[in-house]
């Protein structure tokens, strides 16, 4: 039964929460997302048949001046003859196996997932009876992000989702300046519907403003995914902080939230760009990070690949320690870290990106005790190298160095990540012995000192005036090494 804006409206308004900022600001965020730290993000869809460059080819396959212009022409020809909506049929994902994709995450360390729904294309991964275009109507013929929520429920990874939708606006508009597929006139229900010229997308009042058809129809696209696939945590990408989604996007919170209390879970939404008003979510930062630890909690998303979210034949891999540097550097700063992967176009997910997750999941089944569950310590770190903070810094990364520590809590235990291993001897500077027992230091008394998975590691261990500093036997490993230092 297709959900209305009647009955979305009556959820919306019956409580505990209603659609206005003083009532969504009681949002907390969920335990289990605190203690989680590590995620995957899936970007899978259309774009991932022409693997080029990266998942904007559905846009920038119109651009005349856009490489995917002129690779399309010459690989499939014209876009009059041949468009976007043309490789549906070749989305058969005849290889995508749900139950291992899951296994592979879980394997990887990973306690919570986000499948893309729908991306910007407008190509829906689920069943929808608001749009014939859909990966149970058409290509695959399957219910992708169902399948995926059958998987997750066998295992204690928890399930999520995200929506591109509002940018589908303006996504196909190009389309409309030569000859192309996208020329004729777009009615509601069509798959390049509306295809409006691009606006200023740092304008959050930019024309042509969004109108009450296209509002209407992401506001019951988004309810309706609510209602049929009840993820735990939605995330939103950017572009709905524009002004004409604010009243929308209330009812939304409201709605989500509200279910979330009748389903017995509470429901969470990420967002960007200060879409939503600080408090009544979970505030997301795009392939970057902060400088220091915060007193809200946040998350972190970012790819595998430095060049695309999906999967293309020109993938620039970051490396594993890398990957593991932006887990440990944001979990010490009060957040969880997104990791995108790109399955190929038949539903494999590549072997680069499978060896990756497993190394990744190798270090968290040693590590992950400093990892998961733990809390920010007084300080997050130490040592030279700073952190650009905002997003869309991974242009600023640095190496990090043997001095480069960074630390999380929990229990009786202090949890130091030395970035780079050591060699022979290390002090972490923030254990001094201080004289002055007024002095915003650390002042408690240290009872042991181990390297996780190598606790015959640490030969020897004291307490000066420079730090805590410990003799070391050969470390077995080039990826950050976590010292537990245990308190009386």
């Amino acid at each position: 039964m297709t959900i209305t804006l009647a009955e979305i409206t009556q959820v919306a308004h019956q409580g505990p929460y209603f659609p206005d900022w003083n009532s969504l600001n009681a949002f907390q965020v969920p335990d289990w997302f605190k203690e989680a730290k590590f995620g995957i993000f899936i970007h899978w869809g259309l774009y991932s048949v022409p693997a080029f460059n990266n998942e904007w080819y559905s846009r920038n396959m119109y651009i005349k001046d856009h490489p995917e212009f002129a690779h399309h022409v010459a690989t499939y020809g014209p876009q009059k003859d041949f468009g976007y909506k043309d490789f549906i049929p070749l989305f058969t994902a005849e290889n995508f196996d749900p139950d291992e994709w899951v296994a592979l995450f879980e394997r990887a360390g990973a306690r919570y997932f986000f499948p893309v729904a729908e991306h910007h294309d407008g190509f829906q991964m689920y069943a929808s009876e608001l749009s014939k275009f859909n990966s149970v109507a058409m290509g695959p013929k399957r219910d992708i992000l169902g399948e995926l929520k059958q998987a997750a429920a066998k295992t204690a990874l928890h399930f999520c989702t995200s929506s591109h939708r509002a940018e589908h606006w303006f996504f196909f508009g190009h389309g409309k300046e030569f000859d192309s597929d996208v020329t004729p006139q777009q009615e509601k229900g069509d798959f390049y519907w509306p295809a409006m010229p691009e606006p200023d997308n740092q304008d959050l009042y930019s024309q042509p403003y969004p109108s009450r058809e296209f509002l209407e129809d992401w506001l019951l696209r988004t309810c309706e995914l609510i209602d049929r696939y009840r993820p735990e945590v939605l995330y939103f990408d950017w572009w709905i902080q524009h002004q004409a989604f604010k009243e929308p996007l209330k009812t939304v919170a409201a709605f989500y939230y509200n279910r979330g209390v009748e389903w017995g879970f509470p429901a969470s939404i990420a967002y960007k760009h200060d879409a939503m008003m600080f408090g009544s979510g979970i505030v997301e930062i795009e392939r970057g990070k902060f400088a220091d630890a915060k007193p809200f909690y946040w998350q972190s998303d970012t790819a595998i690949a430095r060049n695309s979210w999906c999967y293309t034949e020109t993938l620039d891999y970051k490396s594993v320690k890398e990957i593991i540097w932006d887990l440990i550097e944001v979990v010490a700063k009060n957040g969880n870290l997104l990791l995108n992967v790109g399955p190929k176009a038949d539903g494999s997910i590549p072997e680069r990106d499978r060896d990756i997750l497993l190394t990744i999941g190798d270090w968290l089944q040693i590590n992950g005790e400093g990892i998961y569950g733990s809390k920010v310590w007084r300080k997050a770190g130490e040592g030279p190298t700073e952190v650009a903070e905002g997003q869309f810094q991974e242009h600023n990364k640095s190496g990090y160095t043997s001095a480069d520590i960074r630390f999380t809590v929990k229990g009786e235990a202090l949890y130091a990540f030395i970035m780079e291993p050591p060699v022979r001897r290390t002090v972490i500077t923030s254990l001094a012995i201080s004289p002055d027992q007024n002095a915003p230091e650390f002042h408690g008394i240290i009872k042991n000192v181990t390297i996780l998975g190598q606790e015959q590691a640490v030969t020897a261990w004291r307490q000066t005036a420079a730090g805590l500093e410990l003799a070391l036997a050969p470390l077995d490993t080039d990826l950050p090494v976590v010292c537990k230092i245990i308190m009386e």
